[in-house]
């Protein structure tokens, strides 16, 4: 059994007892949260629900396992030749890591 959700912008494949890491939450440890947003679902005997654009009814459930898990370190470097200029800029990103407890509506 799996779920294709969508969570502001990005697609995930989900299956009960995942974890995933989706973009930062303002969340807490622990807490259950719901995505309702599901784009398609399969209960693993070959019947699969696509959605237009939504698959009516179907609902994922999640726990918060990690509300703040940094990524890695990014550097971006802009050099300028022969101008004697240069900058590094360096970006971490943050995401919320989340295990799924269940997809009703496959």
């Amino acid at each position: 059994m799996y779920a294709i959700i969508r969570d502001r912008g990005n697609q995930y494949k989900v299956s009960p007892g995942d974890v995933v890491q989706i973009d930062l939450l303002d969340a807490k440890g622990g807490e259950a949260i719901t995505f309702e947003d599901v784009l398609l679902t399969s209960n693993g005997e070959g019947a699969v629900k696509v959605g237009e654009p939504r698959v009516s009814g179907a609902k994922v459930s999640a726990t918060v396992v990690e509300p703040l898990v940094k990524g890695e370190k990014i550097d971006v470097v802009h050099f300028r030749r022969r101008k004697d200029s240069m900058s590094k800029i360096g970006h971490r990103q943050k995401y919320t890591r989340v295990k799924i407890d269940g997809i009703e509506g496959a």
